[in-house]
């Protein structure tokens, strides 16, 4: 099982923590395929860290979907099926759609700035055909609003989902369109006049929107 070894280590992380976070950057990017079996002890070594929070940090990411454990005979990364991000996009839209809804509340002029400013590199990424740097600032757009709620469920639930949606991008070549800097920008506006409705329902189809293009 090729693991890093000259990967960087998250400071102020729990060894637990940092074995979950790393782990999962390894299955979300490929590093570890799917299908691959897992050593603790291999992982363990690579990490620098002992045994238990390796596996600590393999039942979380059983948990989230991303590892199946069989007692007694191995860890394997789970298979990455293209329709499943049927499944995955429907219930992020809505959190999601929810959140631009909830963000009005706690806005300030500061964060509608840093949206106009993340929206700006957002176009710049698509304009360069950088698809992983867009995918990066397209979830740094989303994630401002999901803070801006202070609402700590949903901001658990949608960083859950929105790792496997890096990982569909990594197997499945997610591709995200120009259009979505108009959305965006369209989402600000409303937020910026405080018009529930219009922010939610546009949130909701630049997600949705994302699953056609998709198919």
């Amino acid at each position: 099982m090729p693991i890093p070894v000259n990967h960087s280590r998250p400071v102020r992380q729990s060894a637990k923590e940092s074995a979950f976070n790393q782990i999962q950057q390894w299955i979300i990017d490929g590093t570890l395929l799917p299908g691959e079996k897992l050593n603790d002890t291999e992982l363990a070594n690579a990490l620098g860290i002992s045994r238990t929070p390796v596996r600590e940090s393999l039942q979380l990411l059983e948990v989230q979907g991303f590892v199946k454990m069989y007692p007694g005979k191995a860890t394997q990364v789970t298979e990455i099926e293209r329709e499943a991000i049927n499944d995955l996009l429907p219930p992020l839209a809505a959190l999601q759609s929810l959140s631009a809804e909830l963000a009005i509340d706690h806005l300030t002029e500061d964060q509608l700035e840093q949206l106009e400013r993340v929206n700006e590199r957002f176009a710049k990424a698509i304009d360069s055909h950088n698809d992983y740097a867009a995918l990066k600032v397209d979830e740094e757009f989303h994630q401002v609003i999901v803070d801006i709620t202070q609402n700590s469920y949903i901001q658990n639930i949608v960083e859950s989902l929105q790792a496997h949606v890096r990982r569909h991008f990594f197997h499945n070549s997610i591709i995200l369109a120009e259009k979505s800097v108009e959305e965006h920008k369209a989402i600000i506006r409303a937020m910026k006049d405080g018009d529930k409705s219009d922010a939610s329902a546009i949130m909701k189809q630049n997600w949705l929107r994302t699953l056609q293009d998709f198919k």
